[in-house]
């Protein structure tokens, strides 16, 4: 960690307030900087985080403003609309990108220059919506992505297998959301693919590909929200950027022509660094999963058209 090192975060609700006490804990950063349009609400967050950092690792942590974000590394977006009972992350999308586009004026107008994480749902069309109304390079705007969903699979596949998470390499690629892909070509266990790992054991792909795309619902249906999966993706790109630690995470970037898809953010295995992503990498997938990923695209560019 640097002398002096700021992250701000924009969303005091339960995915910013999450994101910034696990920062917190977490020890990256001298200053964390909360902004919400609910000053109230920040400021006890703020305060709440402040007191919980006093058996923790010194930190300045703050309710602030957009002049605030001017000095920070790292600006954090949480704000947008959140979802409701059965309704969909893509079924609030232009409710969401005007919160995102208001957030990302103030936070330009007040001179923001940093890396941009988002994870404002739906994520993967509100990164497009923060990248475009931000004007940033691409490679600094990040979305949280599949980050969780690949950290969801890794778990599942584990608890099957009877090993360690971290024993297993696999993503999830594509949209965060219905049309996700579940690349079982990714996966590896001690360098061996699944099936040469498996031998003759059997092992319910379906059922654990289901279950990860919907974790998220049936999280929000227990508990009405979810924060501490994603808050610990957030932390792990913030990790990443602020060590340039140079480590590939499957999150949200703008591809450029890899599979066939243009111009549009979804999740592949990106390369992080310092300044955001170094390079996007484009694993071999079968031609089932190739499809499926051309499929999610689509359906991203839909969720993007439908946007007022």
């Amino acid at each position: 960690m640097s002398v002096s090192s700021r992250v701000a975060i924009v969303g005091a609700g339960n995915v910013g307030a999450t994101a910034a006490y696990a920062l917190m804990l977490r020890g990256l950063f001298s200053e964390i900087v909360i902004i919400d349009k609910d000053a109230d609400r920040a400021v006890a967050e703020a305060t709440d985080i402040a007191d919980a950092n006093a058996i923790a690792r010194p930190a300045r942590i703050w309710a602030g403003d957009y002049a605030d974000a001017r000095s920070a590394d790292i600006l954090v977006l949480t704000a947008g609309a959140a979802t409701h009972g059965d309704e969909t992350r893509t079924s609030i999308a232009t409710k969401s990108a005007a919160i995102v586009r208001a957030c990302i004026a103030d936070a330009m107008g007040a001179g923001f220059d940093g890396v941009l994480v988002v994870s404002s749902n739906p994520v993967d069309a509100m990164t497009q919506v923060a990248q475009a109304a931000s004007d940033l390079p691409p490679e600094r705007v990040i979305g949280t992505g599949t980050l969780l969903d690949s950290n969801r699979f890794r778990k599942r596949i584990a608890q099957q297998l009877g090993v360690a998470p971290g024993a297993v390499d696999a993503m999830v690629l594509g949209e965060h959301g219905d049309s996700e892909v579940v690349a079982y070509s990714t996966v590896r266990i001690g360098g061996l693919t699944l099936d040469a790992y498996l031998g003759k054991q059997t092992f319910d792909r379906a059922a654990i590909a289901h279950d990860v795309m919907r974790a998220g619902y049936a999280i929000n249906h227990g508990k009405g929200y979810t924060s501490f999966g994603v808050a610990s993706a957030i932390v792990r790109i913030c990790e990443a950027v602020q060590r340039d630690e140079r480590v590939v995470l499957p999150v949200g970037t703008r591809v450029t022509g890899q599979y066939g898809i243009d111009d549009v953010y979804l999740s592949l295995p990106c390369l992080i660094g310092a300044t955001g992503v170094l390079r996007v990498l484009t694993p071999d997938l079968s031609a089932d999963e190739r499809t499926a990923l051309l499929a999610s695209a689509d359906t991203l560019r839909e969720t993007l058209a439908g946007i007022d």
